[in-house]
């Protein structure tokens, strides 16, 4: 898998952990139920940490830690299923959260657009994914149809901002 982070491919240096798996030096992501089980002891360890939460875990479960973690990833099962749109959203504007939001999983490229309007800043994408591909698939659309985490003008604001100048300047 490569790693892609504000738009660029960079190195990974995060490590997935597995619930049985040890606990390797450096940053590590661990499931929802290690992170629970073992909270006392990760963050013991003074490194990063990142929380992976599963399609129906939902970020209210983390929502009072989001302060000590560095990541939070957000699983995407399949590529049907969108829950993780949502608990982006939730996480950068209910809880203002500042770390990395990263989507995981079954993400095509017709998702990356809507990935970073969404608030994911992140991505793990297949190999044949190229920095093309990626910058051609977020660059499809020059104006959203609805508001988002990124603050971009929606189609229909746009429309209603320039009928009101037009009405003022004539």
């Amino acid at each position: 898998m490569q790693l892609i982070k504000n738009g660029k491919f960079v190195p990974d240096e995060w490590k997935h952990v597995a619930d049985d798996e040890a606990l390797p030096e450096g940053a590590v992501i661990v499931s929802l139920q290690r992170w629970q089980k073992e909270q006392n002891l990760l963050l013991s360890r003074g490194t990063p940490i990142g929380v992976r939460l599963k399609s129906g875990e939902e970020p209210s479960l983390i929502a009072e830690h989001l302060d000590r973690l560095a990541l939070v990833a957000l699983e995407f099962p399949v590529y049907r299923n969108g829950r993780a749109f949502s608990y982006a959203r939730l996480l950068r504007e209910r809880y203002d959260y500042k770390g990395e939001v990263r989507a995981v999983g079954a993400v095509l490229r017709d998702q990356f657009y809507f990935l970073v309007r969404c608030g994911f800043d992140a991505l793990e994408v297949r190999d044949e994914i190229t920095p093309e591909i990626f910058a051609e698939s977020i660059g499809t659309f020059t104006h959203p149809y609805q508001p988002s985490t990124d603050g971009a003008e929606p189609v229909m604001s746009l429309r209603q901002r320039l009928a009101a100048q037009a009405r003022k300047a004539g």
